[in-house]
């Protein structure tokens, strides 16, 4: 399994992720036009995307994505019942191809060759949030980003992983202290906001091994946090703290500009 993080922001997020048998986007939260470019920069051809897994509805997950369906009939999307029916209703991105949506509810497992793809619920204030383990030839890659905690349940499905993307999203100090109204600070700061440096860090203490090689940092705040800051927690906290995690383990900073290499898992 290969992946890149194309794109991770508030300004919008999507991933891929590569098997033998499949290329796949994890969100779609840009438009065609500039998802397309993102994976030339990588070498990919979007005509080869053929699955698309959503998290949730807010517009810098899934902008892109009404588009994507409509002009690639290849592509077939995955989310869950509460998400489609949502979009569907509010028609935000559009009409959609009824034979290219699909179903995956959280809690549930399905098969496509050689990936396995479980669907879990987070916390965050969209329609029905969920997010995925990508398992593929033995190696297990963990989205989770949009959510305000970490419960004991997620951590049960997400530990264990070789490879983590994590929301990193604020730094405490500079979201308190920063221009935003107080009820956005709150909402962000809630239970069904977004996780702090350090909440994400403490979370992932809880489900990193010595078998985790990459940890993807990302959903970082353009407003509310640095590059510096987030790496520093993690390090602090992971690396430097009481971490199963080996010597080489790599913490990656994702960008919502440019695309990370392709990295095998």
């Amino acid at each position: 399994m290969r992946v890149s993080i194309l794109a991770s922001g508030s300004t919008g997020n999507t991933s891929l992720i590569e098997t033998s048998q499949h290329k796949i986007l994890m969100d779609a939260g840009l438009s065609g036009k500039k998802i397309q470019s993102l994976l030339a920069k990588i070498g990919v051809d979007i005509n080869d995307i053929d699955m698309i897994f959503l998290s949730h509805d807010h517009s810098d997950h899934s902008k892109g994505l009404g588009v994507l369906l409509r002009r690639y009939p290849q592509m077939d999307a995955f989310t869950n019942s509460g998400t489609w029916k949502y979009l569907n209703k509010t028609q935000k991105i559009g009409k959609l191809p009824v034979e290219q949506v699909n179903i995956i509810e959280p809690g549930q497992t399905k098969t496509f060759g050689d990936l396995d793809v479980t669907a879990f619920a987070t916390s965050h204030d969209a329609a029905e949030p969920q997010y995925y383990v990508f398992t593929s030839d033995g190696k297990r890659m963990v989205f989770l980003t949009d959510t305000g905690y970490v419960s004991q349940r997620v951590k049960s499905v997400i530990t264990d992983a070789d490879a983590y993307l994590m929301e990193f999203n604020y730094d405490d100090m500079m979201l308190r202290n920063g221009p935003y109204s107080w009820s956005l600070k709150h909402r962000i700061l809630s239970d069904v906001g977004h996780l702090s440096n350090v909440e994400a860090g403490e979370a992932l203490l809880d489900v990193v091994s010595n078998k985790t090689e990459h940890i993807f940092l990302a959903h970082r705040s353009q407003h509310n946090n640095t590059a510096k800051l987030a790496y520093q927690a993690a390090k602090q906290i992971l690396v430097n703290g009481d971490a199963c995690l080996p010597s080489d383990v790599k913490i990656i900073m994702t960008d919502s500009e440019e695309p990370t290499d392709l990295i095998q898992i």
